[in-house]
Order: C-alpha cells, then sequence, then structure tokens
C-alpha cells in the first residue's frame, strides 16, 4: 500500500481527497500545514507527497525545499489555486515533479500519482483487480467479466462496486454509499441507490458464491463465500 503525505488546510476539500483516495487504497497521512507536514515526513516515511502551495506557517515551496534536502527521489505534486509561470517555475526549482491546478478531478489526481510511483518503482495500489466468485472486477477500467460475458459499467456503478468490495464480508452503512457517490443523502439519491444496487446484483446473480446482501435499516455487505471473515 503506498503511503501519501497529504498537506492542504482547506479541511473541506482535504476531507474529499483523503476519503476518495482512500478507497482506491491508498493511505494518506493528511497535514494541516507546512510545519505539521514536515514533521509527518519526519516521522511516517510517506512514498509520495501531495503539497498545497499557499499554507499556513509554511507554504509548500518551503516544505518541499525541506524536504529534498533529506529525500532526492520522493516524488512531489504541488496542488495550486495560481495560474502563474513563476509559481510552476519556482516549484520546479526547489525539487517538484508535478503540478495540478484547483479545482481538479480526483481522476486526475490519481492518475497522476500512480504515473509517479511507477516512475520511482514505488508500490502502487492492487485495488484495480479483484476476484468476485468466477467474475473478475477491473475497476480502472470499470468492466466486471466471467466467461460468459464482459459488463462495461457505468461510473455510478463502479464507484458503489468499489466502496461494497473494498470492504468484503463488512458492513457498509447507507449513508456511507451515498455520500461517497453522490456527496449527500438526499432521499432521491437513496432511491437512486436502490435502482443501481439492482443492477448490480442482477449482472453477480449467477454466482451464489457472492452476494450484495441488505442489512435492514443500516445498510449493506458485499458477501463473499471465498473471502475469510
Amino acid at each position: 500500500m503506498a503511503k501519501i503525505l497529504y498537506v492542504e488546510d482547506e479541511l473541506f476539500l482535504a476531507k474529499i481527497v483523503k476519503e476518495s483516495l482512500e478507497t482506491r487504497s491508498f493511505e494518506i497521512i493528511h497535514a494541516v500545514d507546512g510545519m505539521e507536514g514536515y514533521q509527518l515526513f519526519l516521522h511516517t516515511n510517506p512514498d509520495i507527497c501531495v503539497l498545497d502551495i499557499m499554507m499556513p506557517k509554511m507554504d509548500g515551496l518551503a516544505l518541499a525545499k525541506k524536504i529534498r534536502a533529506i529525500n532526492s527521489n520522493i516524488p512531489i505534486i504541488f496542488l495550486t489555486a495560481k495560474n502563474q509561470s513563476s509559481d510552476v517555475v519556482e516549484g520546479f526549482s526547489v525539487g517538484g515533479n508535478d503540478f495540478l491546478k484547483k479545482p481538479f478531478s480526483m481522476e486526475e489526481l490519481i492518475v497522476r500519482i500512480q504515473n509517479l510511483l511507477k516512475l520511482t518503482g514505488s508500490n502502487i495500489p492492487q485495488e484495480n483487480y479483484k476476484k468476485l466468485g468466477n467474475f473478475e472486477y477491473y475497476a480502472d477500467k470499470m468492466v466486471i467479466t466471467n466467461k460468459d460475458f464482459t459488463h462495461q459499467l457505468s461510473h455510478k456503478e463502479n464507484e458503489i462496486l468499489k466502496v461494497l468490495t473494498n470492504k468484503q464480508n463488512q458492513k457498509i452503512e447507507r449513508v456511507e454509499l451515498l455520500n461517497h457517490v453522490w456527496g449527500n443523502d438526499s432521499f432521491f439519491n437513496s432511491r437512486t441507490l436502490d435502482v443501481y444496487i439492482r443492477k448490480l446484483r442482477a449482472i453477480l446473480e449467477t454466482d451464489e458464491n457472492i452476494k450484495i446482501l441488505t442489512l435492514r435499516g443500516v445498510g449493506y455487505t458485499f458477501y463473499n463465500a471465498h473471502e475469510r471473515y
């Protein structure tokens, strides 16, 4: 499991990014300012750093400079709300490997993280492929397949299945699924979730050893007889 040092002082954004990356099997170490980020870097040995530039106490550029004085190889991605070439030039001059301008998509951030980890030979999480009974599930391609058919999942089907299969044989609260996929647990989204769950059950029904079970009043569990509890 790759470990990411994520330094961001916007707490709402940080929560969304942290939870999204954790669903992809990354371990996230979050700091709210550059000083805390530097201390966590010293004590946690991350595989990659994702640093906001504008931060209190110590900005991302100063933090990157201190990190580079200790480790010349660790990948560093800068997040910036600015659109000035001088920031990009300074960022690369202090050892940054990549830039991402806010607002950004999570998929773009994940791809950039994975590319840098590949280049440096660091571990990349293996959540992209799962064996589910007689099915093979490729989350990055949004595909589930077996010997009889291949199904191209929709974005929402894929997101729901990822959450469920990341915690096989464990309780998944309904509100957790709703917040992850839609960002809130409104009545309309709740009813829409029911539709997607029925669609996923229809795809998986040929294998009796795997099931999406409803936990009444709580949520769901992805039952897999081949996985140990």
